[in-house]
Order: structure tokens, then sequence, then C-alpha cells
């Protein structure tokens, strides 16, 4: 079922489910013994054979979805590769809840992108969730990430991440109302393993892991379950919703970050995360009908 019909009615459960699964990836990339480009190599390379079982199970056949469609999936991975390039090595540059938030300033980006297919300008709940979710990650931008000159590398890289995500969201966006959400993902992790490796070998990176369960987990976690129920979830909702959604990622890797490493949390960090908590559901309100006359 797409958009045109309606959305999947687990589509919102799926894309927190997702979000959830995709702040843990900081994590695994911390404890992987290989170099930062090497672990994005294999969180692609890893996931490839079990998105493909997973295709087949679901009946989502893996085919070339013609020229066009293949040419804008492949520059989807490419940007989403060289995202997770730069994101991976800021991960090591600064606090885990510094290259999360950085990492998801497309969060706002791909909310505007949804107001902007819709030619209008967004309704009184969705203004208050904009609002409020931008407060939210000001006060978790001034506390958790705890901006100083120590992690600044680590958050323009994380800053450039970001970006290039948010290319990637965009052309997942217009291409899923035409590719189903699994081979998509097939493809573009495919293809973006083929671009990270090289790149890993050109940095002299260690690519063979001694340990190889933190890069399991990270393409379990990041790759099947968090970017599976994304790419699906994006294909449901409206972007305005997935890029609010988006913003619980550093609220949890703020909490892995505090539980894992003695990363500072402080009080305003709790009322940032209760803004992004309250954003979403002001997002999923529907206005109430005009009564009659």
């Amino acid at each position: 079922m797409g958009k045109q019909d309606g959305p999947h009615r687990l589509a919102f459960a799926a894309l927190i489910v997702g979000n959830a699964a995709l702040a843990f990836g900081s994590w695994m990339v911390r404890l992987a013994d290989t170099g930062p480009v090497a672990a994005a190599f294999w969180r692609l390379a890893l996931a490839v054979p079990m998105l493909a079982l997973l295709s087949r199970i679901v009946g989502q056949p893996l085919r070339w979805p013609g020229k066009r469609l293949g040419i804008a999936i492949c520059v989807a991975a490419i940007f989403f590769a060289a995202d997770l390039a730069a994101w991976h090595v800021s991960i090591g540059l600064t606090k885990l809840a510094n290259a999360t938030l950085f990492g998801n300033i497309s969060s706002f980006a791909f909310a505007a992108w949804g107001l902007w297919l819709v030619r209008r300008w967004p309704s009184p709940l969705q203004a208050a969730a904009l609002l409020l979710a931008a407060c939210g990650s000001a006060l978790l931008m001034g506390q958790s990430a705890e901006l100083s000159s120590a992690h600044l590398r680590g958050d323009l890289l994380a800053m450039l991440a970001g970006i290039l995500y948010g290319f990637y969201l965009i052309l997942v966006e217009r291409s899923r109302g035409a590719v189903q959400p699994l081979p998509l993902l097939v493809l573009a992790s495919i293809v973006g393993a083929l671009f990270l490796l090289p790149l890993a070998l050109a940095m002299g990176e260690r690519v063979i892991p001694g340990n190889w369960g933190p890069l399991v987990a990270l393409a379990i976690g990041s790759q099947v379950i968090g970017q599976g129920l994304l790419v699906f979830a994006i294909g449901e909702v409206s972007p305005l919703v997935v890029g609010l959604a988006l913003l619980t990622q550093p609220v949890i890797s703020g909490g892995i970050g505090w539980i894992v490493y003695r990363e500072r949390l402080h009080l305003l960090d709790g009322l940032g995360a209760g803004a992004i908590g309250l954003a979403l559901i002001l997002v999923r309100l529907r206005p109430a009908p005009a009564s009659a006359t």
C-alpha cells in the first residue's frame, strides 16, 4: 500500500523503531576494531545477503528497476555511502550526541522538502511541531552537544554527513513510489559498499576485523532493521513526519553516551527530548473538521 491509499497502519511505529535501531549505530562504530570507513563498508556488505533473503521471503523480487530509477537509486547510494564515511569518522572525533545530532541536521531540510512538495505553508499544528522540534534540538545542542573547539573537526564532519544524508532521503522519497523498499535497499547497499571499500583501502584503514560482533550488530541493527524500516516508512508517511522522527536518534544516542561513556546529560537535555517527543505527537494530530454552518 502506498501513500496514495493512505499510510500503512504500522508505518509510524516502523519509523520510530527504525530510528531507535539507527541510534545504536554510533556505539557499534566505536566498538568496531576496523577503521571507520571500513566499518561503513561492512555495515552495507554484511547486510546485502540478509536484505536479499528478506526480499525473497516477503515477495519483493530483486530486479533492475529501469535506467531512470536505477540511476537515481545509485546516486542516492553514493550520497548515503559518503554520508556514512563522513559520519563514522566524526564519531571518533566528537561525542555520540554531537555526531548523531549534527548528522541528522537533514531532519529539518527533509521536513521542508515535504512542505515544498505539497506547495503549502505548514498548518498551525505542523508549525507548532516544527517550533518545538527546533527548540528541543537547540536545547540538546547547547547541553549534550557541548560545542567546543575540541570537537570542531568531528562536528563539521557530522554536519557534512547530515547534508549528504538529506540528499539521500530526498532521492529515496522520489524513488519509493515505484520501487519496493527491500529491492531499493539491496541495490543501494551494493553500490554503497562498492564505493566505500576502495575509499577505506585508499585511506590505509584496517579492513579485516579481529572481532566481527560489533560489525554484525551494525549491519543488522542499522542497515537491515534501521534503514529497512526507515525506507519502508518513507514510502508511507509524509517527509515532515519522517524529518521530525529523525530527531529521536540524538536523544537515544545521548542516553547511550551517558550510560556507556559517562558523557554528561543535564536537565535541559530532558526538556529538549520532551520537546521533540511532543513535536512528534503534534505532527500526528489531525485538525478538527470545520463545523457545518
